[in-house]
């Protein structure tokens, strides 16, 4: 089994994590944070075999699989503020530099 798609990269303004969501709908994909984790999951729905028995697959390759994802996330990222937006089946969520971990300038007496 493969691991679901996910790019986790630091910009400029904080952690960000892309998540392959193709095919999925905003209001079918759970996100919750819990202290420092962040979670992300989808339960793909139960099979229905009413909608399957007329669907003869040529090739079946959208997996739309359920997935849980669970990430520690340090504490240099504000967790509370973070932003999500899904576009195009791409989820993004924003985790921006806690106020303490911006880079300060020290100024010399």
């Amino acid at each position: 089994k493969s691991p679901h798609p996910v790019d986790i990269y630091e910009d400029l303004d904080g952690l960000v994590f892309e998540i392959a969501c193709t095919g999925l709908k905003k209001e079918e994909v759970e996100i919750n944070i819990e202290h420092d984790i962040l979670r992300v999951s989808y339960t793909k729905p139960s099979w229905d075999p009413n909608v399957e028995k007329h669907r003869q697959y040529q090739i079946n390759g959208i997996a739309r699989r359920s997935f849980d994802l669970a990430y520690r996330v340090a504490s240099k990222y504000n967790l509370a503020n973070s932003k999500a937006s899904m576009i195009d089946g791409l989820l993004v969520i924003t985790l921006p530099f806690a106020d303490e971990a911006k880079p300060k300038k020290l100024l010399i007496n």
